[in-house]
């Protein structure tokens, strides 16, 4: 007698295509760009300048302080920058005491942490702006790591932030999704191999998905969004 014929069929265990989460900060966790705008204005005043919205979209939305420092004072030496840029930076914290989070944003963090889904936040602004912007949003304690761009050899638009949450998080590119705001953010995070969703708190669909975007939301009770994370992020 023969014995019984062994079963070829094997268990398949069925795993999330995604497990991690990346943020932007001010204009994707919540809508800080008047409040940005307004600080610059402020600033430039005493000096009889202004900027149009239109600049602010295309040279300050999303750069680093480096960056905006000198194109706003090209010759003013280095270490001016960073005193005005502090000045600036004091500004907007004295606009920003009271912020909300955008829509759909607390249901998303809550899902993410029922489903262990990995979260950081990754943002040029400075330490002090974004330790306060988190704590103000009662957020301080959903983000395991965050990524400051300025603490970084290269901040956005720079692949380097993104590659520095991965690695922090100990996740993969091609099993994260992004959500960013501006053009130096968008940038980053698709030079970073992660896929890319814009947020239209400032920028249009076009002017996102010109700079890597592969799709565009309003905000995060977007149904579209909330299918796809139960599809890619909860089985």
């Amino acid at each position: 007698m023969r014995p019984p014929a062994r079963s070829s069929a094997r268990i398949v265990r069925i795993t999330r295509p995604r497990d991690t989460l990346l943020f932007d900060l001010d204009g994707t966790l919540t809508d800080t760009d008047a409040l940005h705008f307004k600080a610059y204005q402020t600033l430039l005043a005493p000096l009889g300048r202004t900027i149009t919205r239109d600049l602010y979209k295309q040279k300050i939305m999303g750069a680093a302080n480096e960056a905006i420092m000198a194109w706003l004072f090209p010759d003013e030496p280095v270490a001016r920058h960073r005193d005005i840029a502090e000045e600036k930076e004091r500004l907007f914290r004295s606009f920003a005491e009271r912020m909300l989070p955008l829509a759909g944003l607390t249901e998303l963090l809550a899902f993410a942490e029922a489903h262990r889904v990995k979260t950081a936040v990754v943002t040029n602004a400075p330490r002090v702006n974004a330790e306060m912007m988190l704590s103000a949003l009662g957020l301080a304690a959903r983000f395991p790591v965050l990524v400051i761009g300025d603490e970084l050899a290269r901040g956005k638009p720079d692949p380097l932030p993104y590659l520095t949450a991965l690695e922090r998080l100990d996740a993969r590119a091609e099993r994260a999704l992004a959500f960013e705001d501006s053009r130096s953010g968008v940038q980053a995070a698709s030079r970073a191999g992660v896929e890319t969703i814009g947020m239209l708190t400032g920028l249009d669909d076009a002017a996102l998905r010109a700079s890597g975007a592969s799709s565009t939301i309003g905000d995060f009770n977007d149904p579209w969004l909330r299918e796809r994370l139960a599809r890619e992020f909860a089985a």
